[in-house]
């Protein structure tokens, strides 16, 4: 037993530690040959407290999306837009291209842990790209046309998972016993166009925002499709490699990513990820839940309210 453990845990440490060599080795490229990157809009300059910060950041962002199933978006984002001084269009390129790594190192730990349905993740995450293709291709007419309408987007977008969080992180002193229709199975039911057409709506709202991937495939998967929810939370960041995968690599095309930020971010969330997967059997994820879901309607209310020009703190 004790030698089949040390095995799980080289093969999953040992991809890891590569795939954060590369990520630094990308970092140091980048800040040493300082490559003609395209950047739509101006950043904050990196210094070595920032680069340390967005660390952090990632580091709680992969934290929360290994143990709840999401990719980190909605911590991260909010905080380098309005703690940090992205812009709302770099800041929503920069946080899904970190997802990309989020979601390979979260999704990877609950592959290896059985936590992943692997039918329902191809058919989410291969007709969910084409909602990506959509959903970005949306978003460069709102980036360009409408800034102040993407903000507001983004804050009704955000009002869905803190409601949805808030509510479910009550539910344990709302009503005893387990949630009523979830299913025991270890796969997700539904029709395979069911899975298909509810991937395709989470890649609009991936490709458009950034957001929508785990926040609404779990609540989705949980309460639409009645699926087990350890195994819910593993196949969500196993959809969200290809739809960041796609998302990411055409906004830092496009030019909406601060590749060294985005980097850093990443650094965090490979790490956070691996720590959420491996101790989600033995935390109760209600009360970090109710905690993130009130941060994210305060995130959603400053985000409409300033599309009225009322400014909160």
């Amino acid at each position: 037993m004790a030698t089949a453990m040390k095995g799980q845990k080289a093969v999953m440490l040992v991809p890891m530690a590569l795939l954060l060599a590369i990520i630094a080795c990308l970092e140091v490229w980048y800040i040493l040959a300082k490559p003609p990157l395209p950047k739509a809009a101006p950043t904050p300059e990196l210094t070595p407290l920032m680069g340390l910060i967005y660390m952090l950041v990632g580091f709680l962002a992969g934290l929360l999306g290994g143990i709840i199933g999401t990719g980190g978006c909605s911590v991260m984002l909010p905080i380098i837009h309005f703690w940090a001084g992205f812009p709302a269009t770099m800041a929503i390129g920069t946080t899904l291209f970190a997802v990309i790594f989020t979601a390979i190192s979260g999704g990877y730990g609950h592959l290896i842990r059985r936590n992943v349905d692997r039918r329902a993740a191809a058919w989410l995450g291969g007709i969910g790209v084409l909602g990506v293709l959509l959903g970005s291709w949306l978003f460069v007419i709102l980036a360009k046309q409408a800034m102040s309408l993407l903000g507001f987007i983004l804050g009704l977008v955000f009002l869905w998972p803190a409601i949805r969080m808030v509510y479910e992180g009550l539910l344990p002193w709302l009503k005893k016993g387990k949630q009523a229709g979830a299913s025991s199975e270890g796969h997700i039911p539904g029709a395979a166009w069911a899975l298909a057409t509810f991937g395709f709506i989470i890649g609009i709202t991936t490709g458009l925002v950034g957001l929508g991937g785990g926040y609404a495939l779990v609540p989705g998967l949980i309460y639409l499709f009645r699926a087990p929810v350890y195994i819910t939370m593993g196949t969500s960041l196993a959809v969200m490699i290809p739809l960041a995968l796609v998302g990411g690599l055409i906004k830092l095309s496009q030019g909406y990513v601060d590749f060294a930020a985005g980097c850093l971010l990443a650094i965090g969330t490979i790490i956070g990820a691996q720590v959420g997967a491996a101790i989600i059997r033995r935390f109760r994820p209600t009360t970090l839940k109710l905690i993130f879901g009130a941060y994210f309607l305060y995130v959603s209310l400053k985000f409409v309210l300033g599309y009225f020009g009322i400014m909160i703190w």
